[in-house]
């Protein structure tokens, strides 16, 4: 009789000691994954008037500015405090482009600090992002 209650308290202890484990490694790998922001701050050169004008696009919406439909997927901000990095996966469509085969003029990752490695080819507008913020 008395071995059975041992066994019982055994069992609430490994149960009870699991969960708290998994809680545990739960909260650790929270820590470590990347959490988007909600608005993305952008800078929009018009080549043609060489006005340069800076737009905050909410993610996950689109947002029209002269002839571009830009939408902005997702927006990080590195954990580094001293050379912060800012991505964004951005997506262009140019309403002027009747051209089926093109959705997009930009679907891609872009980067704050290296806007030429992933470039914004575009006639009339340079998009650039700055920042990225909730």
């Amino acid at each position: 009789m008395a071995q059975r209650k041992n066994i019982k308290i055994g069992k609430v202890n490994f149960l009870f000691i699991s969960f708290f484990y998994f809680i545990f490694i739960n909260n650790i790998s929270a820590d470590n994954l990347l959490k988007t922001e909600t608005i993305a701050e952008l800078s929009v050169l018009d080549k043609v008037s060489s006005k340069n004008v800076s737009i905050k696009v909410q993610v996950g919406e689109e947002h029209t500015f002269q002839n571009l439909i830009i939408k902005v997927l997702k927006c990080y901000n590195s954990k580094f405090d001293d050379d912060p990095e800012v991505t964004a996966y951005m997506q262009v469509i140019d309403k002027t482009v009747t051209d089926n085969d093109k959705v997009f003029i930009f679907n891609d990752w872009t980067f704050a600090s290296s806007p030429s490695i992933r470039p914004f080819d575009h006639p009339v507008y340079d998009v650039w992002l700055k920042k990225c913020y909730s």
